[in-house]
């Protein structure tokens, strides 16, 4: 039955660090933390909390293969996850976040050795980078299989695959995959066009209205990167990139020993759509602004060296540019819960991080200019 669900208690703070740039995105997150990143999660249905144990996440698989949707934590952002092989709720997964149907969805899978079940023609380059970067935020864009239907790829010859590597989102993947799952489609845990969420809470506010009580909420702290992963297409000869993220133009190109191109902001691949390409996306209610001097009342997002103005609400003060990425949905959700009219997002640092954070920024306030 649908229904608006009461809301669960605060369950304090999540424990997770605070995001740095020596993190290593192509390993998994060391044992002793994943063990503890497991016990402190939590898993919230119909009102009720309670620890996501070894039988919380079957339960959780489970419902996925029932057909109902299941959010949960990725190191990016939270996905809103549904069995990728399962149409209706697919469906359910457009209608829910208000998404528009001809929009690819990403595959979630955990492990290299369930590749070759939605893709094909795997170039080596792809399986080079695979290597390095998984589990980790990269999404590859490869030619489909037979298993990856027209409802999950926009009607393309094409399927975005990653492999998460919060432990959350690991545990259920290989746990889905044991009762018989393929994959997970998850985009974002938000209304199509909308910020991303970066936690339980934001997942919750943002679609407790549209989730059916047979839905979950997986809880695993806060997101440690805080934008969404790097897409790279790999149907040509060559990579590209066809969105930014924290797997840079430079890392792909030590680990390929080759240059590639970049296909993102305005000169995106048009023979290649890819999630989160459309032109406003990542938007709050408030209006973002690049550029100017924020007033009284505004709200300012810049790195911590930046003074923030007399009158001028910060809400947020990042020391650098991972910083920045990590707080910066938060930052805009803060800013529409507080009423915020404009949003003035501040960025000084040059470095391929900056980048993937301008696409964003670029998007967010794209609606102000279209």
């Amino acid at each position: 039955m649908k229904g608006r669900r009461p809301r669960p208690l605060d369950d304090g703070d999540s424990g997770e660090v605070r995001v740095s740039g020596h993190l290593s995105w192509a390993k998994p997150i060391e044992n002793k933390r994943a063990f503890c990143l497991i016990q402190r999660a939590t898993i919230v249905f119909m009102g009720i909390i309670s620890n996501c144990t070894e039988s919380a996440i079957k339960q959780a698989a489970t419902s996925l293969i029932s057909g109902n949707l299941v959010a949960f934590p990725t190191e990016t952002v939270y996905g809103l996850g549904a069995d990728a092989t399962n149409e209706s709720a697919i469906a359910r997964i457009y209608a829910v976040k208000g998404r528009p149907t001809g929009h690819p969805l990403i595959v979630h899978i955990s492990s290299i050795a369930h590749l070759d079940k939605w893709a094909r023609d795997i170039p080596e380059y792809a399986m080079k980078l695979a290597r390095s970067f998984w589990p980790g935020p990269m999404t590859l864009i490869l030619p489909r299989t037979d298993l990856a239907k027209d409802f999950i790829t926009g009607s393309q010859d094409n399927v975005g695959i990653r492999i998460p590597s919060h432990t959350v989102a690991l545990e259920l993947l290989k746990e889905f995959e044991a009762q018989g799952g393929a994959g997970l489609a998850a985009p974002s845990a938000n209304r199509f066009g909308a910020v991303s969420p970066t936690s339980a809470k934001a997942v919750e506010i943002e679609l407790d209205n549209f989730l059916d009580s047979s839905d979950r909420i997986l809880d695993g702290g806060s997101c440690q990167v805080g934008i969404e992963s790097t897409i790279i297409n790999c149907t040509y000869k060559s990579a590209s990139i066809l969105r930014p993220g924290f797997i840079t133009k430079k890392m792909i190109e030590e680990t390929l020993g080759s240059t590639i191109s970049s296909d993102y902001v305005y000169k995106l691949n048009k023979q290649v759509k890819a999630p989160g390409s459309h032109a406003s996306h990542y938007s709050p209610k408030a209006r973002v602004l690049l550029t100017g001097q924020p007033q009284n009342g505004d709200g300012l997002i810049a790195l911590d060296k930046v003074n923030t103005p007399k009158g001028v609400i910060r809400l947020a003060s990042p020391l650098n540019t991972n910083e920045y990425a990590f707080m910066l949905y938060e930052a805009f959700r803060k800013a529409d819960s507080l009423g915020i009219k404009k949003i003035f997002a501040i960025l000084t640092e040059e470095d391929e991080i900056s980048l993937a954070i301008k696409d964003r920024l670029v998007r967010a306030n794209s609606k102000n200019i279209i």
